[in-house]
């Protein structure tokens, strides 16, 4: 089949790959249009974009899929199919309509649970012991459309959201490609996704990336994970914010108050409304990250001083 590939971040950049090494023809890939990053501000390739300028295909940037110019050169390039990866944008049923498989979207969840745009960081946030991936067809809903198949992936006590969408991208990326050869076969079967087990994952904001001492150990190591890499947990330290890298719950640890810190010798402790957690890196503002030992003794931390 003749494919435009759709998508924008560094996570899209697997399945790409993949289309693009298949018996599929990728002829363009549509992304999000350059964007301004960095301290110098200037104007950045999507991760998309950039893969596709250093391998010679057409990037189409519209800075929104409705618009007439865009609607042209999709119907000029006349794809079977377009699969997505986190393209970002909202795509209109006219461009839904020009290709004759449609679109299909890899999202990083097992629908119907978590639609939206942060499906990974809720299934880590909320506790969940198995998320997985789905391809689906792409309709006007969030996230609504019948599914042509799925996979599952455990999730790890360690994983923070980067290393499971780390996991998903690649083994997401097989199972796009083989969506793609059962459309281009006559053998793909899409599934309606139930009505039962809905739920929606939007974006996570920096507030929500805030550690809440008073909630229990498991709860304090499930946020932390959750917001790594993004976008990124943190806490206050005498009025000043400060980042923390995972944490491991402490069960032998001494009872400590809800965000009252404890040094010893080889760990700092804090506290929540179970168990101590056991702190991994911190990074005070201006400063790098560094291991807690490291920050505690230049920070002076005293007895019974706090995180809030």
């Amino acid at each position: 089949m003749r494919v435009i590939f759709a998508g924008t971040p560094a996570v899209a950049v697997p399945a790409l790959a993949a289309v693009a090494a298949s018996r599929h023809e990728l002829i363009a890939v549509v992304t999000r249009p350059d964007a301004p990053a960095g301290r110098g501000r200037g104007l950045v390739r999507s991760p998309v974009g950039a893969w596709a300028d250093e391998h010679g295909v057409e990037v189409l940037t519209p800075a929104r899929p409705r618009e007439p110019e865009f609607l042209d050169r999709l119907r000029e390039l006349a794809p079977d199919c377009v699969p997505v990866v986190a393209y970002g944008a909202l795509v209109p049923p006219v461009a839904l309509e020009i290709p004759r498989h449609g679109w299909v979207n890899l999202h990083f969840s097992l629908l119907p649970a978590w639609r939206g745009a942060a499906p990974v960081q809720h299934a880590v946030l909320h506790g969940d012991e198995l998320t997985g991936a789905s391809v689906f067809h792409l309709e006007e809903g969030l996230d609504t459309g019948p599914v042509y198949g799925t996979l599952t992936d455990e999730i790890r006590p360690a994983d923070t959201s980067g290393d499971l969408l780390e996991r998903l991208a690649h083994s997401g990326a097989g199972l796009l490609v083989a969506v793609l050869d059962a459309l281009e076969d006559g053998t793909a079967r899409a599934q309606p996704q139930s009505a039962d087990g809905v739920s929606l994952a939007p974006k996570l904001t920096v507030e929500d990336a805030r550690v809440r001492w008073g909630d229990p150990a498991f709860a304090v190591d499930r946020r932390i994970r959750a917001c790594t890499p993004a976008p990124g947990p943190w806490t206050t330290f005498r009025d000043e914010r400060v980042k923390l890298g995972p944490v491991t719950p402490a069960p032998d640890a001494p009872d400590l108050k809800p965000g009252e810190l404890l040094v010893e010798k080889a760990r700092v402790l804090a506290g929540t409304a179970t168990v101590p957690v056991r702190l991994g890196e911190v990074r005070a503002a201006g400063k790098r990250a560094m291991p807690a030992t490291d920050w505690a003794r230049g920070a002076r931390v005293g007895a019974g001083e706090e995180f809030a």
